[in-house]
């Protein structure tokens, strides 16, 4: 559903503000920069939005209107500015996730939303903040550090905007807003895969990392050597290699054909899996060839082709019915571990098995497998074997009757049949020729090349997921999909002439000392003039954390740490060099506020065997007695599991075992003492004896 301007322009009553969706965000456009992310947030909603006249949760937003290149439908893009100490969440879990739980709580939030095309024409809901399938939600704080929530494109529900469109434009926006940090959890999957696997096999890095996302940090323990060692370990995987260790399995011939395949289809050496499946997802998929015949201009003409492919048609069908052999035929070319008797045995219980069904039911009605198979197992216990034979029942003969494995017309689904040899082609429930061109159409698709997105997925399941007896294998799989936090950082540059920027960071005076600060986080970015000076400097950066942070409202700035000793009136150019972090110790700080840290007032502690020393987004359950929090998986509880009302850790467990052992002993003890001699009767008393 696309926004009609003119019904736009009435309901606003003026001219909204429009721009390009595809070059908005590019330098220059919408805003030319002129100050760190605070400051070019405010001129950005100032100049290229426009106020709604109603709000979400108490919080102001403004709209703009991008138009799209190429279907020229409008998109609303809002900015949403959340008020921290209004709001009733003002502590933020993405932070948390993202190992930022150090940081210091913002004073504001600011939202760009893009809404499910179906919502373009409606309100933004009370619900909007936590609304999952919205097409783009990031929020930045604003001292410039922030998170994509979610990105969904085509297959996310849109039917206008790609995934990679919606992400360039984010990244234009964070780009030209001087935006310091972004962070992402790329838990994003298309066609049952995880992309951060599978672009991390083929890429070397996640979906994200072609924006420039890199590694933040890892679930469970893991580490950035851990994570770009698993995606080396699995990318220069030798196809080769894997089609020897396939040899055994059931996929061995598919991966075989796919190898061969793409390997005619590049002009490039194709050596690993990583060149395997860089080069399947370049492919543009196709859809699978199907054998028709040409269809002439002419109407006379059309109606002889329509005759002459169902001749043919019917050609293929007899040519099919005649291609039928023995099951003893069959079975002396097989190279399998079962006696060929009992494969005859075998395939003979089985035709017994739907003769009997067609007394039944007094007809040519066939068996779906799953009934055949289970009338089967009353004479065979051997699964694998009677798996294997109802395969090659298809088109035999066994003892005085034809065995067909067809499609019924009716029901649609796979059924066995058996007919008299001599009377075979009669079969009135049966659809051949709609089996045939079933047949035809599958194979067509099966085959390597015909169906790129089919074969990435086979590759995906049999090869990455589903490699045969390797603990270096699942070890790497593992290792990326437990690494979901990734994170770009954009480069602080001085694009202004005569202006100086430095990263003015918090630190607190000698009298406040002893409230320690667990992580100055980003900081905030200060610019002046080339001819400031250090008491110019001291302005700037207290009016900076005093505009950022909630702890530093009242904050005095007294001086930097890099700049003791020099006066104020001294000149900042060429005495100490525009760009670095510079230590601001001062007075007033509200060491006391709960809107201190991101990660909230509750002080976890997080010590988990994997290596975990904090907060990484998974679930945990606390110990009972020491109330350290541990991952749920590495205690053994499943995911599915409910975590146990009473929980104590293995640490725990082992200080409490040796006064268990120690009580232990000392009964062993009193019970040795009663055995050699005669009770007393304070032992009868306390024991029962």
């Amino acid at each position: 559903m696309s926004f009609s301007l003119t019904e736009t322009c009435k309901k606003r009553k003026r001219n909204p503000k429009v721009f390009r969706f595809n070059s908005f965000g590019d330098p220059g456009s919408p805003i030319t920069p002129s100050g760190p992310f605070r400051q070019n947030v405010r001129f950005f909603i100032q100049e290229c939005g426009d106020l709604e006249e109603y709000n979400v949760l108490g919080n102001p937003l403004w709209c703009t209107l991008l138009v799209h290149n190429k279907t020229n439908l409008m998109t609303p893009l809002y900015t949403l500015e959340e008020d921290v100490y209004q709001s009733s969440h003002p502590f933020c879990d993405y932070c948390r996730s993202a190992g930022w739980s150090g940081h210091f709580v913002t004073k504001r939030r600011y939202h760009f939303i893009i809404p499910m095309d179906s919502g373009w024409h409606k309100h933004l809901d009370d619900g909007a903040f936590d609304n999952q399938s919205h097409l783009l939600h990031g929020v930045i704080h604003c001292n410039g550090c922030g998170h994509l929530i979610c990105i969904n494109g085509y297959e996310g529900g849109s039917k206008v905007l790609s995934g990679r469109e919606i992400m360039d434009l984010w990244d234009r926006i964070c780009t030209n807003l001087k935006a310091r940090r972004i962070s992402v959890e790329d838990v994003s999957r298309k066609r049952c895969m995880d992309l951060r696997l599978l672009h991390g096999v083929a890429y070397g890095h996640s979906w994200f990392g072609r924006w420039g996302y890199r590694f933040c940090r890892g679930s469970f323990g893991v580490t950035e050597k851990n994570y770009y060692e698993a995606i080396e370990s699995l990318g220069s995987l030798e196809l080769d290699e894997i089609v020897r260790d396939l040899g055994k399995t059931k996929c061995h011939k598919e991966i075989k054909q796919m190898v061969r395949c793409y390997r005619d289809m590049s002009e490039t050496k194709i050596a690993t899996i990583r060149d395997l499946l860089r080069f399947m997802l370049t492919v543009k998929p196709r859809a699978p060839v199907t054998k028709t015949s040409s269809v002439p201009s002419s109407g006379f003409n059309s109606r002889n082709s329509t005759r002459h492919a169902l001749s043919n048609r019917t050609d293929i069908i007899k040519e099919k019915f005649v291609r039928y052999k023995k099951f003893s035929t069959v079975v002396a070319n097989m190279d399998i571990r079962w006696p060929k008797r009992r494969l005859e045995f075998a395939a003979q219980v089985i035709v017994d098995a739907l003769n009997e069904h067609r007394g039944v039911k007094s007809g040519s009605g066939g068996m779906t497998r799953q009934d055949v198979r289970d009338a089967a197992r009353l004479h065979i216990g051997d699964t694998g074997l009677l798996d294997y034979v109802l395969k090659s029942l298809n088109n035999v003969i066994v003892g005085d009757y034809v065995v067909r494995r067809m499609v019924n017309s009716r029901t649609r689904i796979l059924e066995y049949t058996i007919h008299e040899h001599d009377n075979w082609i009669k079969e009135p429930e049966m659809e051949p020729e709609a089996m045939v061109h079933v047949d035809l159409k599958e194979e067509s698709s099966r085959m390597p090349g015909n169906d790129v997105n089919r074969d990435v997925l086979y590759v995906y399941k049999n090869v990455i997921l589903g490699y045969p007896d390797s603990e270096q294998m699942e070890l790497g799989v593992q290792t990326i999909l437990d690494s979901r936090h990734f994170v770009k950082e954009f480069e602080l540059t001085d694009e202004m002439e005569q202006v100086l920027t430095f990263i003015c960071k918090l630190k607190p005076s000698v009298a406040e000392a002893k409230y320690e600060l667990r992580d100055p986080g980003c900081g905030v970015i200060v610019m002046v003039p080339l001819h400031a000076t250090i008491g110019d400097l001291k302005k700037a950066s207290e009016d900076a954390l005093r505009d950022t942070y909630c702890i530093a409202e009242r904050l005095v700035v007294i001086g930097f740490a890099e700049l003791m000793g020099v006066g104020d009136e001294e000149v900042l150019f060429g005495l100490i060099q525009s760009g670095v972090e510079l230590c601001v110790s001062g007075i007033a700080i509200d060491l006391c506020t709960p809107l201190k840290y991101q990660g909230g007032t509750d002080n976890w502690k997080v010590r988990c065997e994997c290596g975990a020393q904090d907060d990484d987004g998974e679930r945990m359950v606390a110990c009972d007695i020491c109330e350290v929090w541990q991952h749920t998986r590495c205690c053994g509880i499943d995911d599915s599991e409910t975590v146990p009302p009473l929980f104590v850790c293995t640490g725990c467990c082992d200080s409490l075992a040796p006064a268990r052992i120690e009580s232990a002993f000392d009964m062993d003890c009193v019970d040795t003492y009663l055995i050699s001699s005669e009770p007393t009767p304070l032992l009868e008393y306390e024991y029962g004896y």
